[in-house]
């Protein structure tokens, strides 16, 4: 991969006996949106804070824009943004205080702070609430100024720790149009939610479990390539009694419940829909719909996390 801003060779980190990340590798992009995905306690915050400079990797290479988290962990740390999930700023502070702490603890240089901090209004739309006390703002549009503050040093990656947690639908796709902004910017930008419909927004998505890198690639990809065999949707009530009866069908590879219907994976999808229905009428039920359809991310995702070693 050319044009490298991150790049993650053989990373692994211990905790004592507990292996929080065990060998990880891949590489990212200038100005590409990668979305960090996986269950909580998977090691995607830990993975963060060592591309951020904040903890020491236990063996493998880590490089962000150019320099070696290991040994220039301080440099690195000047040339990243960090978003987290808990708001971070100062709430009886105004926005614009908060603005003008933040460029001075950046380094911005005086003479340019004025500038970048109305930059930072502009691209964060905080336009006419700058003198408004943090304390007082809705949680969406705190994190754009958390967002604003993150960039007032013009650095080359994002990083966002789960920075929607908490806000409203729309406050989340105005935050994502800022990120696509400053991705179309050249901003390289790591973002680890639990929010799959966010991923979609992702240009790549990376999916951490127990530790290791379980998939890696655009949110097309991940759909089409995934999962072993066919999913169909099955219509049947009660969902309960027909999710019994599947999961003791044979050749049934997994069941589970999605929306109104179920979701079933099976080796062979012609055999299926014959033999499913019949399952279920040996069971009292009757099935009123069945078909093939395109995985989503949340398919996907419970399989990778369910099936992984």
């Amino acid at each position: 991969m050319t044009d490298a801003a991150v790049v993650v060779e053989e990373l692994v980190k211990r905790f004592g006996t507990f292996t929080a990340v065990d060998r990880v590798s891949f590489e990212v992009r200038r100005g590409e949106v990668l979305g960090f995905l996986g269950p909580n306690g998977a090691g995607k915050s830990t993975i963060i804070r060592i591309l951020c400079g904040l903890l020491r990797p236990t063996s493998g290479r880590v490089q962000v824009a150019g320099l070696d988290v290991t040994r220039e962990p301080e440099a690195v740390r000047a040339r990243i943004g960090y978003v987290s999930q808990r708001f971070s700023l100062y709430d009886d502070l105004t926005a614009l205080e908060n603005l003008r702490l933040f460029a001075g603890l950046y380094g911005v240089p005086r003479g340019a702070r004025a500038d970048r901090i109305r930059w930072a209004v502009e691209t964060a739309g905080l336009a006419g609430r700058e003198t408004a006390l943090v304390g007082t703002l809705a949680g969406g549009w705190k994190q754009r100024l958390a967002l604003g503050c993150a960039v007032l040093h013009r650095p080359p990656i994002l990083f966002l720790d789960e920075p929607t947690s908490g806000v409203d639908p729309l406050s989340r796709r105005q935050f994502w149009e800022l990120i696509h902004h400053l991705a179309a910017g050249g901003v390289t930008v790591f973002v680890s939610t639990h929010y799959l419909d966010e991923a979609e927004y992702c240009n790549r998505l990376a999916l951490i479990d127990r530790g290791r890198l379980v998939a890696l690639g655009t949110p097309a990809e991940l759909r089409s390539t995934a999962l072993g065999g066919t999913l169909l949707r099955v219509e049947c009530a009660p969902l309960g009694a027909a999710l019994a009866v599947l999961e003791r069908t044979p050749d049934v590879l997994e069941a589970a419940v999605f929306g109104d219907a179920l979701h079933v994976r099976v080796p062979d999808a012609a055999a299926a829909l014959y033999t499913l229905p019949r399952a279920l009428a040996a069971g009292g039920l009757r099935c009123t719909g069945i078909e093939p359809i395109a995985p989503t991310l949340e398919d996907v995702f419970v399989y990778l996390v369910g099936t992984a070693p």
